[in-house]
């Protein structure tokens, strides 16, 4: 367990020192420990070394680690793309959903909240910073658009915008982490959006996280460099 403790550390120094660069504060940034492929036991240890975010990608493997880990009080975050027909299954489990990209999804989530009376979820808008074919979200004028479409339904927080940039050096993807600040920002100053809400930034992973600090993230999506090579 110490172990565990001392990875932590060092992550969270990490964070501090590229928080600092920004002239930030630390506690003002969410990490959130990416454990795909990952085993239960793993998530555990960091759990009780004081990691309280898990984001997860796939909905089974997701529900088989929430059902074993339901009495460590984890705040789970869903990361992946999310398929409208298997909201169902995580709706009354997560907190956050980071890969919100389009109104169908955001209606069902709406509905799903409805049947299981949840008063209010968490969600983030994907965007497709880098207009890559191969990833979901929408652009800068669809992310307008999304964000009228889902703000005014009842049982979603409309919390922020979420971004998977191509896989670059990280010098590199900081337009990309600059792009979705600024969307965030036109967000506020053009819809009216609420700044104590509307206010987070889900980008960064293990090998740019730091150059997500110093554009403004507010979580960090970690996996590598917190469990391991998958």
């Amino acid at each position: 367990m110490q172990e565990r403790i001392e990875h932590l550390k060092k992550i969270w120094q990490a964070i501090g020192e590229a928080a600092a660069i920004a002239r930030r504060s630390p506690s003002g940034i969410r990490l959130v420990g990416v454990s795909k492929h990952k085993p239960a036991s793993l998530i555990r240890e960091f759990r009780r070394a004081g990691l309280a975010d898990i984001g997860e990608s796939y909905v089974q493997e997701f529900i088989q680690k929430y059902e074993e880990l339901r009495a460590e009080e984890i705040e789970w975050h869903f990361i992946g793309h999310l398929q409208s027909n298997k909201v169902k299954y995580i709706i009354d489990k997560v907190r956050w959903i980071h890969s919100v990209d389009s109104v169908k999804l955001a209606e069902e989530i709406q509905k799903q909240a409805e049947k299981h009376d949840i008063a209010r979820i968490n969600i983030l808008l994907q965007i497709n910073t880098g207009g890559e074919d191969s990833k979901s979200g929408a652009d800068a004028d669809g992310a307008i658009a999304l964000y009228r479409a889902v703000k005014d339904l009842d049982r979603l927080a409309v919390r922020g915008l979420m971004t998977l940039p191509p896989f670059l050096e990280p010098e590199e993807v900081r337009p990309y982490f600059r792009q979705l600040r600024e969307l965030r920002d036109r967000i506020l100053r053009e819809e009216g959006a609420d700044p104590l809400i509307f206010s987070e930034l889900s980008m960064g992973m293990s090998g740019d996280f730091d150059v997500a600090i110093e554009e403004g993230a507010t979580m960090v999506r970690l996996g590598t460099i917190l469990f391991g090579a998958r």
